[in-house]
């Protein structure tokens, strides 16, 4: 058996076509699979620590509530898909799509290790700003093909509420990208590599970079507390008001998928990545294996991008909700000034030396 594993694995790393194809598809099912799951157990996890914070327990009744996010999906499958009778029928499905799409293709540039990614590109960052972008098209297909009030102005508010926030975490990106000089996520990290650890990260030069990007990233994904595109309470439920089913299903999974994104992308642009916090001069070079939890390795990216997923529900769980204007004035007026500033700090820090990437 053993002979066997080894003879696929030699060939699979063969040059030929149909073995770059086939490694290309186990690599994109070794990522898509398990987030498939991570957004299923993400919910319940978001309902146990937000029932906790109140005093509350949360999902205990399917499987003692480990059951529940299955059984979530399989009531939305069987529920009815109805499409509004003077909807855009053709726009109304495409919509979910749209917005599904890019949140799952995103995840191709994502470094989980030095190995283990599925498209080692050099302009990854550029690849995620067009990718993040699309989303914003699903959700103005979903608000204008419904032919709902409600669901348009969901829309036109979300629409706004991307875009000016992509502004902020695009400049956000540009600091990054001076201080690494390349545009390819690996190299971004690797250029976090240093002798003293977490203090060779990005997160501390470029701390107010480094905050905005998270912030951005939580409005971007329209999560509380600046989810007026769903204010339940103000415009029902925001674009997604006249789905039902596997439909708002898809809406469901892209929000989930693109939260745990951003909370991969703020780990790796500005925490290291996969870098262990232990400056690696520390470990003997005939370490055992009781050396390995320190070590560089795939479960520091897991154990980073962990800590902000909790952020989210931190936040949602202890701010009420801005109201649509002071959304649009700390977007425009606060986070676009701060980050023009601190690019430009960025640049300097780089001419003069003081941030030299891999030190």
């Amino acid at each position: 058996m053993m002979e066997l594993f080894t003879l696929v694995w030699s060939w699979l790393h063969t040059e030929q076509p149909l073995s770059v194809f086939v490694f290309t598809m186990i690599k994109i099912a070794l990522v898509v699979l398990p987030l498939t799951i991570a957004v299923a157990f993400y919910s319940l996890w978001e309902r146990k620590v937000i029932g906790w914070m109140q005093v509350r327990k949360g999902p205990v009744y399917v499987g003692k509530g480990w059951l529940q996010p299955f059984a979530d999906v399989f009531k939305l499958l069987f529920k009815e898909l109805v499409i509004p009778a003077k909807a855009n029928g053709f726009l109304f499905l495409l919509a979910p799509m749209l917005t599904l799409v890019p949140s799952f293709a995103a995840w191709a540039v994502i470094p989980f290790d030095a190995q283990l990614v599925i498209s080692n590109s050099n302009v990854g960052l550029l690849y995620l700003l067009a990718m993040t972008s699309m989303g914003v098209y699903g959700i103005i297909l979903a608000g204008w093909a419904s032919n709902s009030k409600y669901a348009f102005l969901g829309a036109m508010r979300s629409a706004a509420q991307v875009v000016s926030y992509e502004i902020a975490m695009g400049f956000a990106l540009v600091g990054v990208l001076i201080a690494a000089g390349s545009l390819n996520l690996s190299k971004i990290v690797l250029a976090q590599a240093g002798n003293t650890g977490v203090f060779e990260w990005f997160w501390l030069p470029l701390l107010p970079l480094f905050v905005i990007y998270f912030l951005a990233g939580v409005a971007e994904t329209n999560r509380a507390p600046f989810d007026v595109a769903e204010g339940e309470s103000e415009i029902v439920a925001g674009f997604h008001v006249e789905y039902s089913g596997s439909a708002f299903a898809l809406f469901f999974l892209a929000e989930y998928a693109n939260m745990i994104l951003i909370s991969f992308l703020a780990s790796i642009l500005f925490l290291g990545g996969w870098l262990s916090p232990f400056p690696q001069s520390f470990i003997p070079q005939d370490a055992s294996w009781l050396w390995l939890p320190i070590k560089d390795g795939w479960w520091w990216l897991l154990l980073k991008a962990n800590v902000f997923a909790f952020l989210y529900l931190w936040l949602r769980a202890t701010y009420p909700r801005y109201r649509y204007d002071q959304i649009m004035r700390l977007g425009w007026k606060v986070f676009i000034p701060i980050t023009i500033v601190w690019v430009l700090v960025a640049g300097v820090m780089v001419y003069g030396g003081w941030l030299v990437a891999g030190a």
